[in-house]
């Protein structure tokens, strides 16, 4: 996806993005800052997908970190976790298949703000959260203010953030894949996608 001059993408790599966006985006960046999260993980290539990055996030939303867990070191990854973090209140870890993948998910809340670690065997710019969160930059760099409003009213209204821009697109399917297919769209063929679209009111 490439960005518009007027909404430079990120560099999503980069957390100090965060410090000068939404006192949210700041909070976060403090909290990760103080858990030492990036240098705890960093063998492991961490970056921040998910609401809150994009700026659509609810208050209960997570601070997702996907990171590239192969099996030979899931167990590894398993115990850095639980001896830096395990004491944070509400930590869990658990082992789950998302996307066909193998996935270790650790989460746990600190300074009020719920943190998701993700570990899959894949790096993390391929996997299918970060994929998403390119999609969806897009598309609000593409739709702007009402694009956002929009997306942020189906979510508190309990709609997941994929299904929620699906719903909005109109895609047929499983809007996760969905999402996906968009990939490819240059910024003016997104614009002109959206522009067929009618928002809902409200």
């Amino acid at each position: 996806m490439e960005p518009t001059d007027l909404h430079p993408m990120p560099d999503w790599l980069d957390l100090t993005y965060l410090q000068r966006g939404s006192p949210r985006q700041q909070h976060t960046y403090a909290v990760l800052q103080r858990l030492s999260l990036w240098p705890t993980l960093q063998a492991y290539g961490p970056v921040l997908t998910g609401t809150i990055p994009l700026g659509i996030d609810l208050p209960g939303s997570d601070a997702d970190v996907i990171c590239e867990v192969g099996p030979p070191v899931q167990t590894e990854f398993a115990r850095l976790v639980q001896e830096r973090y395990g004491q944070q209140p509400g930590f869990q870890l658990r082992q789950k298949n998302i996307g066909g993948h193998d996935t270790i998910v650790a989460g746990f809340v600190a300074d009020g703000l719920a943190v998701e670690l993700f570990g899959q065997p894949l790096p993390a710019l391929q996997q299918n959260a970060y994929r998403h969160m390119l999609v969806e930059h897009a598309i609000l760099a593409a739709g702007g203010a009402p694009w956002r409003e929009a997306v942020v009213s189906l979510k508190r209204q309990g709609l997941k953030t994929e299904p929620a821009f699906a719903a909005l697109l109109q895609l047929p399917g499983d809007p996760y894949q969905a999402l996906l297919a968009l990939e490819s769209l240059s910024a003016s063929a997104l614009a002109a996608r959206l522009a067929g679209r009618e928002l809902p009111a409200g």
